[in-house]
């Protein structure tokens, strides 16, 4: 008579760290997230409930005017349309550029290609702050200061989109390639027709964090530009919060509120395309 095995058990260590692990990330999560929950809360408050002793943690009453107030106060539809058009361009020029890049690097072999990847690859490291002023001197000399050219420009060269994306394609089976040479495909036609296609879930999560990149950027819209018609989403938060900043507390956290919706729309529709991406690009490479 054939033995059922039974439900293997976890030993009770085992179960006690694996509590202990999820507690602790639980935890941290809270930490994490308190801000943010702080945020939303303190964006429907009164502004007498921001000098109040105790601090009050819940608005009473809850008063939602403080986002018409806000976004009444400066241009956000003229700041969300310039942070919008400038991510959107920045995605599409990045993944363009990146891609072929990434190929050149993954697949065409010549001497010190290696040493020039890690080259191209430590200026990653190197701060905005370093390069700040000879970017600025360069971008006054082509007239581009107070042009959302000084940021769309600059952006074309991304080390980590171009290392991310030649994870993927060296992830990519060199038979496929070498079976389109046969049929007589060239190095251009198997870039977009083999490579790229192969590579799409790579580009569409790159595409996510640039977008996410772009619209958070505020050290490069704080030096380059000067007109407020111009200014990001960021930067016109930045420019209300020093306007009122020493009494509406509310507003400004209202005003940080509406500046975060699209980032958070992108961030779900994206999530598990960005994580995903990221285990493959550590695991894919070779």
């Amino acid at each position: 008579m054939a033995v059922i095995p039974g439900p293997s058990r976890v030993p009770v260590p085992r179960r006690l760290g694996q509590v202990a692990l999820h507690a602790a990330l639980a935890a941290g999560g809270l930490v994490m997230l308190f801000p943010f929950v702080w945020m939303l809360l303190t964006s429907f408050k009164g502004a007498h409930q921001m000098i109040n002793s105790p601090l009050d943690w819940l608005p009473a009453p809850w008063r939602a005017q403080n986002y018409p107030d806000a976004f009444g106060a400066l241009p956000f539809a003229q700041a969300y349309w310039n942070s919008f058009y400038i991510a959107v361009v920045n995605v599409v020029l990045t993944l363009v550029t990146s891609a072929m890049a990434a190929y050149a690097f993954a697949r065409i072999r010549f001497r010190g290609s290696g040493l020039l990847f890690g080259l191209f690859l430590a200026t990653q490291m190197v701060p905005q702050q370093v390069i700040i002023v000879p970017l600025y001197l360069m971008l006054s000399k082509l007239g581009w200061i107070d042009s959302h050219l000084a940021l769309i420009v600059p952006g074309f060269v991304n080390p980590f989109a171009v290392f991310l994306l030649r994870q993927f394609i060296r992830a990519v089976p060199i038979e496929l390639e070498e079976a389109a040479r046969l049929d007589g495909a060239g190095r251009w036609t198997i870039f977009w027709r083999v490579v790229l296609p192969n590579v799409r879930p790579g580009m569409g999560a790159l595409g996510i964090i640039v977008f996410l990149a772009s619209w958070n950027s505020f050290f490069f819209p704080l030096i380059f530009l000067n007109s407020p018609e111009l200014a990001t989403v960021p930067l016109l938060v930045s420019q209300f919060a020093g306007q009122h900043g020493a009494t509406d507390y509310n507003l400004i956290l209202a005003a940080s509120a509406i500046s975060v919706i699209p980032m958070m729309i992108a961030f779900l529709i994206g999530q598990r395309r960005i994580l995903n991406s990221m285990a493959m690009s550590g695991l894919g490479g070779r």
